[in-house]
């Protein structure tokens, strides 16, 4: 049964609790509205082995986010709403064509805003016999309570920790909040579904990976969240570190956002990475070329 069927009249989906009526048409911070609205949709070859695999991941870019980075290479849809309305009955044929072109899972990048209408089309797929394993692709800013009503549906998180302080968090992102929920959102997303597991391709059947952005200048930050893991996980986690950052969107004109990490600031992340034990994972080799974080530019319009 789907959990969010009612959660649009007062809609409570993300931690920062808006209380809107987007049945009715009001919009809270995200700007979703009561019209589901995707940006693009298509196979990923570019997140992380487990996820892309041979044949490229399932992925599906919702517009609006409940963030607003200033370094979003996203923003045109995550932040200016670029994309389209949807039927309510589209993203379940969405699901299924890229489950016919052979995706490995069905990669829902944003997804947290468009749940009522999410859990409509995993139900019809369900109801039909037609599966993948679903990855609920996020930044970390989620509420627990609607992270505990996705235990039933999501195989794999792949989520974020950006900042270890609140002046970070809200300085880069909007909300101060952000290390205290995307914490305790993690730990929620770990009770849920554990170490990462994959089947003998190496392709993710059930898990949690956490992506840690190295930013530039706040290299210590990411190392201060590999020891929280460390102390509060374990390192059997997998974790992602990346060097790939790039100023995008309003943080060309702000220091230090508007500039590459550093190779020391890198090497300082990598080392704790390393000191922690911290053994299932990727790390990112510093200068290597970023993988296509714009994908979506290059996919199929909705």
């Amino acid at each position: 049964m789907n959990p969010w069927t009612s959660s649009l009249a007062r809609c409570r989906l993300c931690p920062r609790q808006c209380g809107v009526n987007r049945a009715a048409g009001e919009r809270g911070y995200c700007q979703a509205g009561n019209q589901l609205e995707i940006y693009r949709h298509g196979l990923h070859d570019g997140e992380e082995p487990p996820i892309s695999g041979t044949r490229g991941s399932g992925t599906v870019f919702f517009s609006r986010c409940t963030l607003r980075c200033i370094y979003c290479q996203n923003y045109p849809w995550s932040q200016a709403g670029a994309g389209r309305v949807c039927a309510a009955g589209e993203l379940s044929t969405i699901l299924r064509s890229l489950r016919a072109q052979g995706a490995h899972n069905w990669n829902l990048v944003s997804p947290t805003p468009w749940l009522p209408w999410i859990g409509e089309a995993l139900e019809e797929a369900r109801s039909a016999g037609v599966g993948r394993p679903v990855v609920y692709n996020t930044s970390g800013f989620e509420s627990r309570e609607t992270l505990a009503a996705l235990a039933d549906w999501v195989a794999v998180y792949l989520t974020d920790l950006r900042y270890a302080s609140p002046e970070s968090a809200g300085a880069g992102s909007g909300n101060a909040d952000y290390v205290a929920v995307s914490r305790a959102a993690l730990l929620e997303m770990w009770r849920q579904t554990g170490p990462l597991v994959v089947d003998e391709r190496g392709i993710a059947e059930r898990g949690t990976i956490c992506r840690l952005l190295v930013l530039p200048g706040r290299a210590g930050e990411a190392a201060a969240n590999l020891r929280w893991l460390a102390a509060h996980v374990g390192t059997s986690i997998a974790v992602s570190v990346m060097a790939q950052y790039t100023p995008a969107h309003k943080a060309v004109a702000v220091e230090p956002w508007n500039r590459r990490v550093a190779q020391a600031e890198y090497a300082e992340v990598v080392e704790e990475a390393e000191r922690l034990g911290f053994a299932a994972g990727w790390i990112q080799e510093y200068g290597s070329p970023a993988p296509d974080s714009l994908v979506g530019f290059k996919m199929q319009p909705a």
